[in-house]
């Protein structure tokens, strides 16, 4: 019992905080021996295709439409597809109103990704970067994008999400925390070889990589840029390239998106199983386990029987555990109450982190449950997003 709490212990250390300094002190002695490579802009600039999947936008769709042609890059050379299966408000009325904009609309609503297959036989130009209504690109994003496929074994290109934040809310706070260190851990990802796996607010591909995938995939992004890398090419991290998208309304719709993400990651770990190879993936193998495999499966257990574990070997009166016990009993304390400040709209930083940490473990526990109950179908209820954070405020200036 002794060496599982402690194993136990140091695999959870490992996939929220070790795996970062692992990787952090790997990329460091790597770059001792071999320079990062500089992209540079290629003399002539590729055709390249915004596609957006879109459902019942129309809050959003005009401003979505000014955002992209803000964007720099020369608009001969750029074509914006929508694709809107299912809408059924005025998103299709109002693209209809631009000319230049081509909108692939079906009635019925099969979900993101079987909109995404089904537009993908529409588009030829050499690539596609994806992004959502619901976020905005800024100026320079597709030629920075354009500049990291100057190298030929850049397959996919994943570019950073950014949460708007007017005011610091619970919600805005923890999304916009995660995504701070995910952007580190995807950056120091792909210093060592590759990222792993993109996020669907921004990301591109080259066409004659992209695959279609079941309709009923939950993490679309995620598992087409992992099946590019499985061919060999590396996923690039570009933080030049960054999405603005506001917070979720507030923690409960956060959790709507956490739980589906988590049964995402569950779904996604058993389609790439064939990653687990490290004698064949080898870099990317170690990259996949450590930061993805161990927060969505393994870790998450093991942090919730770490308890009563824990509470067995405090019972024997070993100081150690008595502390380490009443560590984890203060621990848990601090994020008790923190949900209960939440439910109060009392915002407390110190409080908000435990909080916000048990909180994603038990959405993940939750994913299980979700991908039972929602097996082979595709399509999601939207998670609410914070009105407040006016996105019209950034279009112009990011």
């Amino acid at each position: 019992m002794e060496l599982f709490f402690w194993l136990s212990l140091l695999l959870i250390f490992y996939t929220y905080l070790g795996y970062g300094l692992v990787l952090f002190l790997l990329v460091k002695i790597k770059e001792l021996f071999w320079k990062r490579r500089e992209s540079k802009l290629a003399d002539s600039l590729p055709e390249v295709t915004l596609f957006i999947t879109a459902y019942n936008e129309e809050k959003i769709a005009e401003l979505k439409i000014k955002n992209c042609r803000e964007l720099s890059y020369p608009s001969e050379l750029l074509k914006i597809v929508w694709v809107t299966d299912g809408s059924n408000d005025k998103t299709m009325e109002l693209l209809n109103k631009y000319p230049d904009v081509k909108v692939l609309h079906r009635p019925e609503r099969r979900g993101k990704t079987s909109a995404m297959n089904r537009g993908m036989t529409f588009v030829e130009s050499p690539i596609v970067v994806f992004t959502d209504a619901n976020t905005m690109l800024n100026r320079e994003a597709i030629l920075e994008i354009v500049k990291e496929f100057t190298d030929p074994m850049v397959g996919c290109v994943a570019g950073e999400k950014r949460v708007l934040s007017k005011e610091i809310d619970s919600a805005i706070a923890g999304e916009g925390i995660y995504w701070k260190y995910e952007s580190t851990l995807k950056a120091l990802d792909y210093r060592l070889y590759s990222a792993v796996g993109a996020a669907g607010e921004l990301f591109a591909v080259r066409k004659v990589l992209f695959e279609p995938m079941p309709a009923d995939t939950l993490l679309d992004d995620f598992i087409l840029s992992l099946r590019i890398a499985q061919k060999g090419y590396k996923i690039a991290y570009c933080n030049k390239a960054f999405a603005m998208e506001a917070a979720s309304l507030n923690m409960k719709e956060e959790e709507k998106r956490k739980v589906r993400i988590a049964a995402g990651g569950l779904q996604s770990i058993w389609r790439l199983r064939s990653l687990f190879n490290i004698l064949r993936y080898g870099w990317l193998s170690f990259q996949f386990v450590s930061h993805r495999v161990l927060r969505w499966t393994l870790t998450p257990l093991l942090l919730f029987l770490l308890i009563p574990i824990n509470s067995i070997l405090a019972f024997q009166g070993d100081p150690v555990y008595i502390g380490l016990f009443i560590l984890q009993g203060l621990f848990y304390l601090m994020a008790i109450t923190g949900y209960q400040l939440e439910k109060k709209k009392v915002r407390n930083k110190l409080l908000f982190v435990p909080y916000y940490f048990v909180f994603m473990n038990i959405n993940v526990m939750q994913g299980f449950i979700y991908i039972l109950k929602n097996n082979g179908s595709g399509t999601w209820e939207k998670a609410k997003r914070d009105d407040n954070n006016d996105l019209s405020k950034l279009n112009g200036d990011i």
